[in-house]
């Protein structure tokens, strides 16, 4: 499995870690990072308080950290990317706020935290427009637990039989497929 979970607290349902590893798991995949190692780390406000002090110098828990382990992949190891650590009771008051249940908010955190991990910022305004998409777009990969499977390319008599039968002069269609 390329994303490993630990649980340093207590709080949230027990299937919490797994839903949230197996969604990690379908994120990496999304990124075309599925052979990447990832370490999701759930702790509480205490725990997150004092790396939030240590690392960045602010005494006060926040929802999620990322650390980036900095280094080059290697060819005989597989990419790890870092550590994300999510604060459970942090990710439940940010959720009854936005009154919506724990794991989206805790999905939309682990999200978050992976771009992070793979040098995204939100100091500007751009650079937060750009996230919140990537965002967006990795928790829906997440949710889609379809398996995908990619469409046959066409064959040429299949391109020649679309040719003959479009009017003369008129271009094929750009109508994106449905999923």
């Amino acid at each position: 499995m390329p994303t490993i979970l630990l649980r340093r607290t207590r709080g949230g349902p027990k299937t919490l870690g797994r839903r949230l590893q197996a969604q990690a798991d379908r994120m990496l995949d999304h990124l075309g990072l599925a052979d990447a190692e990832l370490s999701v780390v759930l702790v509480d406000d205490r725990g997150i308080q004092a790396l939030n002090r240590e690392h960045r110098g602010k005494d006060q828990p926040t929802d999620v950290l990322a650390f980036p382990l900095g280094r080059p992949p290697s060819a005989d190891l597989p990419r790890l990317l870092g550590d994300i650590v999510i604060s459970l009771p942090t990710a439940a008051r940010q959720a009854r706020s936005r009154k919506r249940p724990l794991l989206p908010e805790a999905r939309f955190l682990l999200a978050h935290g992976l771009l992070h991990l793979l040098g995204y910022d939100h100091a500007t305004k751009l650079q937060k427009q750009r996230m919140d998409s990537a965002t967006r777009r990795l928790v829906r990969a997440a949710t889609d637990t379809r398996k995908r499977t990619p469409e046959p390319a066409p064959t040429k008599t299949a391109a020649a039989r679309a040719s003959r039968h479009r009017p003369a002069g008129q271009a094929r269609s750009r109508t994106p497929k449905s999923r």
